[in-house]
């Protein structure tokens, strides 16, 4: 399945049904009085976070929802039926915004958490509901009233305690594999990654944290280049940023110089994040390669082969998650 996190959708809710105008006709009754039922309300368009779904896949192929409308009052003081609502299952983590005005209506993080997009229209009244002491035989009525009507806008964004950032083949995917059962994609080529990976990691007999891949970032990613804007997104969430760099590099300062750059570039405050440094594929050098960084940060060389620094970096991952 196709890894879908962006969508625009219009939302239609329902009219709501008109009110009657009728008058009783029973026997022995002289004068009948007004009998006329109220419209049904139209239906609303509803959209749910559900934690089973991962992607906007399947909504990218149905554009428009449109809920039904309430049925009209009827004689004898019966109601119409009000129409059904649409339920629009989106994964956690969903953002749904207004297109026209950008205006961000709902941040479903939660499972459960909805937000009701288009409003159906309420059901007119019917003559019955006009009756009063001076006025006893009404004609009077209300048509239902039209449903909302909406553009929007659902970006995706992965919910995540760690998100995992680095240059293409740095080892992220490596990494995800070793310490969770999540299946990546792994190769000796840069751009194996192209869609986030999600993974559960354990650590301990109680403790647990996700684990998210973002696929390779390159120069330039903050103003779109390989997807990097879009790919960027999705680390917004994570409490703990690792930033991993190949020991293998040129200069590992200098790619960790230009990750913090590509980061700070696209948003600021994703620096006032926890931030850990992993220097990964110590297995295929010898000795520790020299990291001068410019700014303190806590540095860890690893090796997802031998498990080299793994337990002091998954320690430090959990400490910084609590807090």
């Amino acid at each position: 399945m196709r890894f879908v996190d962006y969508v625009k959708i219009s939302v239609v809710a329902g009219k709501g049904g008109d009110g009657c105008v009728a008058f009783r006709r029973e026997k022995f009754v002289p004068k009948g009085g007004p009998a006329g039922g109220n419209g049904g309300n139209g239906g609303s368009v509803i959209i749910t976070a559900d934690v089973q779904l991962h992607t906007l896949q399947d909504i990218r192929y149905h554009r428009i929802y449109k809920a039904k409308r309430g049925s009209h009052g009827e004689g004898s003081l019966r109601h119409g039926k009000s129409g059904e609502d649409i339920i629009i299952n989106v994964p956690a983590g969903t953002v749904v915004k207004d297109r026209e005005s950008g205006e961000v209506l709902a941040d479903l993080q939660n499972h459960g958490e909805s937000i009701i997009a288009a409003r159906g229209g309420w059901g007119g009244r019917g003559n019955a509901k006009f009756v009063s002491p001076t006025h006893q035989a009404p004609r009077e009525f209300e048509y239902g009233r039209s449903g909302q009507e909406r553009d929007l806008e659902l970006e995706l964004k992965v919910l995540a305690d760690v998100g995992l950032v680095g240059f293409p083949n740095a080892g992220k995917s490596t990494l995800l594999s070793t310490v969770s059962r999540a299946k990546p994609k792994i190769a000796d080529y840069p751009f194996t990654t192209l869609t986030p990976n999600l993974g559960i990691v354990k650590s301990g007999e109680y403790t647990s944290f996700v684990m998210a891949d973002i696929p390779g970032l390159i120069e330039g990613a903050h103003e779109g280049k390989g997807l990097g804007t879009q790919f960027l997104k999705h680390v917004e969430r994570c409490s703990v940023l690792l930033f991993m760099v190949d020991a293998n590099d040129e200069d590992p300062s200098d790619s960790y110089r230009k990750l913090y750059d590509e980061v700070n570039k696209f948003s600021p405050s994703l620096l006032k994040r926890e931030r850990l440094l992993a220097i990964t594929k110590m297995d295929a050098i010898v000795g520790v390669p020299k990291m001068a960084t410019f700014e303190p940060i806590d540095i860890y060389p690893i090796s997802s082969v031998s498990g080299e620094g793994m337990d002091a970096l998954m320690q430090a991952m959990v400490k910084r998650i609590s807090g």
